[in-house]
């Protein structure tokens, strides 16, 4: 698996279980790019939605993927503080055409004061059962839940006090 070189543009686009696609972010540029980890950096980017609808970011954000973990975080630069919105899905896969992930519907929300809220599982529980997640995924995607709320609670990885504004400060280098 190659990977972008630091400074480079990459899309970010996540799919369903179902192999649709979901959703795709046009530009984000690459500060950290290895087998492990990717670590990208955007602000007010282009997002597609699968049903065709446009939107664009609000805030620069810093994202970060890893190969070992179901889970991937974005960092929301805002006036009141860093917000975190992580997704549950698959490790990362990077080929020529984008940075890849299957969503699996559940999210967390992290505040700045480090409190979190699990969402959508609403929404997993229908499409677990509209596309036939197999047990095993569902194991893994709990595992994972608990693995992040972990790293939100010993403030590891990318909740580690200054990472975000250490990845952003490179990505303002980059633009």
């Amino acid at each position: 698996m190659d990977f972008p070189t630091v400074g480079s543009t990459i899309e970010v686009q996540s799919y369903k279980h179902n192999g649709s696609l979901h959703r795709v972010w046009e530009e984000t540029v690459i500060l950290k790019g290895t087998t492990q980890e990717v670590i990208g950096g955007n602000d007010r980017i282009l997002v597609q939605e699968s049903d065709g609808r446009h939107w664009r970011t609000r805030e620069p954000a810093i994202c970060y993927f890893t190969a070992n973990s179901w889970f991937n975080v974005i960092g929301m630069i805002r006036n009141d503080g860093i917000y975190y919105y992580c997704n549950l899905g698959t490790p990362f896969t990077y080929d020529s055409e984008a940075l890849k992930y299957i969503d699996y519907d559940l999210d967390i929300k992290v505040f700045p004061d480090m409190t979190y809220k699990l969402l959508d599982e609403d929404e997993f529980a229908l499409h677990k059962k509209q596309m036939n997640y197999p047990a095993e995924v569902e194991i893994i995607l709990r595992k994972a839940v608990d693995e992040l709320i972990s790293w939100i609670s010993s403030q590891k990885g990318p909740f580690e006090p200054g990472f975000i504004e250490y990845w952003y400060e490179r990505f303002l280098q980059h633009r």
